[in-house]
């Protein structure tokens, strides 16, 4: 790997680590949607004139019905779910649980495309990730933390759910331009929730700093650096970094907020990893081409938006 691929592939791992300490941050005094709203805004204002740039808007005339599925599925549902749960769980908490979106991916390309196309090690690869997943978690649940539980699944549903439809029905249109608009429709979506619950005073400096910092770095300038490294180094090798962010998070999250994170909690992570390695693994004698794709296979499948 180049310098120049070392050093964008350090710096997403950061970037996309980030994300779930700066949500805890804000969502303190800003309502989910409201951080939704600012977040997808502004980072549409900065990514809209350089799709404009980077192919433009052809294609989307029969493709908007998608755009506005995508949007929903991969920015709108997950991002407002995810805020939402860090009102109740650590931001460590929800990163890890992040690590689950490869297994449930698999999931979704058995149901939706080819059942044959796994073998034994991948069916072992899905239960120890699920075990692993409920490790992290803990079997002490409280009452109260159901519904963000609930809420994390949705965002990792979405984030499955998302690059697929990306890669079936939007080909066609430029990547740029599917994400800005997809976060301009997300803005205007939430706007109104936003300014019902906009706050009655004004936020702090932190919260102002997450707010910025989530929708300027680890949405806009983390679409821009993605497309860059995968250009370097290409889409699988890229897709490294998603089994290194939810460290990333939780990191953060014990050495910033000081939050838990227990034994359980991190053999369960390294319980996800190993299990998604065995669940991703094409199986013996299975021709290429044949085994199921994921959002990370080479091509487009991997071009969602940043999270």
């Amino acid at each position: 790997m180049s310098r120049r691929g070392v050093l964008l592939f350090a710096a997403m791992c950061v970037i996309w680590g980030i994300p779930y300490l700066f949500i805890r941050i804000a969502v303190s005094e800003i309502s989910p949607a409201t951080l939704v709203a600012i977040r997808t805004g502004v980072a549409a204002i900065i990514l809209l004139p350089i799709a404009f740039t980077r192919g433009g808007f052809r294609g989307i005339g029969k493709a908007w019905p998608w755009i506005v599925v995508f949007a929903a599925v991969e920015v709108g549902g997950p991002w407002y779910a995810l805020s939402s749960a860090e009102q109740q769980i650590s931001s460590a908490l929800a990163g890890l649980l992040i690590s689950a979106v490869p297994l449930v991916t698999l999931i979704i390309g058995i149901a939706f495309r080819n059942r044959q196309a796994i073998g034994p090690a991948n069916l072992a690869g899905l239960l120890v990730g699920i075990a692993g997943v409920a490790l992290i978690v803990g079997l002490d649940l409280r009452a109260s933390n159901i519904g963000a539980l609930v809420e994390m699944a949705v965002v990792v549903v979405g984030y499955s759910l998302g690059p697929t439809i990306f890669a079936r029905y939007l080909t066609a249109v430029p990547s740029f331009t599917v994400n800005g608009l997809a976060l301009a429709l997300c803005c205007i979506g939430y706007a109104p929730v936003a300014a019902l619950q906009w706050p009655h005073a004004v936020p702090s400096a932190s919260v102002f700093g997450a707010v910025a910092v989530l929708a300027v770095v680890c949405t806009a300038l983390a679409f821009l650096l993605y497309f860059e490294l995968v250009k370097e180094i290409g889409p699988v090798r890229a897709s490294v970094i998603t089994y290194i962010n939810p460290a990333v998070a939780a990191m953060l999250g014990v050495a910033v907020l000081h939050e838990s994170l227990t034994l359980g909690m991190m053999a369960g992570f390294a319980q996800v990893l190993a299990g998604s390695g065995l669940a991703t693994r094409r199986p013996a004698g299975l021709p290429e081409g044949r085994m199921i794709p994921l959002p990370d296979d080479p091509g487009r499948v991997g071009e969602g938006v940043p999270r």
